[in-house]
């Protein structure tokens, strides 16, 4: 394995650490790590019950975060980890900070916005190209959405 992965994988599990956290809340477990010059940045959870905010994806709340700790809301060269494929409006947002790479575990066959439904980081008429790695600690990230649906049900 090389050391770039190993570091992928060490910034997932904390992405999933994250969604772990968010599950024990009642929130849908997303876990979401900004990660910029080799250090986390900002991470969070799903918090859109919490805060009665639809827009609080873990995703959305790990961006305002980061922004805010960098001082910028450009997120140049960063990384951001998230456990599932993320929504047309995270997705949206990333392009937005204009992010250098995506890694996320599951793909969202109902609403992912890289590749699954729509593939909004690579159109052809936005402004700014998100690197994208795909499929990292998927089984983990997939095997928490389960059981935590399959428990409300």
């Amino acid at each position: 394995m090389t050391e770039a992965r190993q570091a992928d994988e060490v910034f997932m599990l904390a992405a999933l650490e994250e969604a772990r956290a968010a599950a024990a809340r009642g929130e849908v477990p997303v876990g979401a790590v900004l990660v910029a010059e080799d250090r986390v940045v900002a991470r969070a959870g799903n918090r859109t019950i919490a805060d009665c905010d639809p827009t609080a994806h873990a995703e959305i709340v790990t961006l305002r975060e980061a922004a805010k700790s960098i001082g910028n809301y450009r997120l140049l060269g960063a990384t951001l980890y998230v456990t599932i494929e993320p929504c047309a409006m995270c997705a949206g947002a990333m392009v937005q900070a204009r992010i250098g790479r995506l890694v996320y575990g599951a793909d969202d066959a109902k609403g992912g916005a890289v590749r699954s439904c729509f593939s909004i980081l690579d159109h052809p008429q936005i402004n700014h190209r998100v690197e994208v790695t795909s499929g990292m600690l998927a089984e983990e990230a997939a095997a928490l959405l389960q059981s935590f649906f399959a428990a409300r049900r």
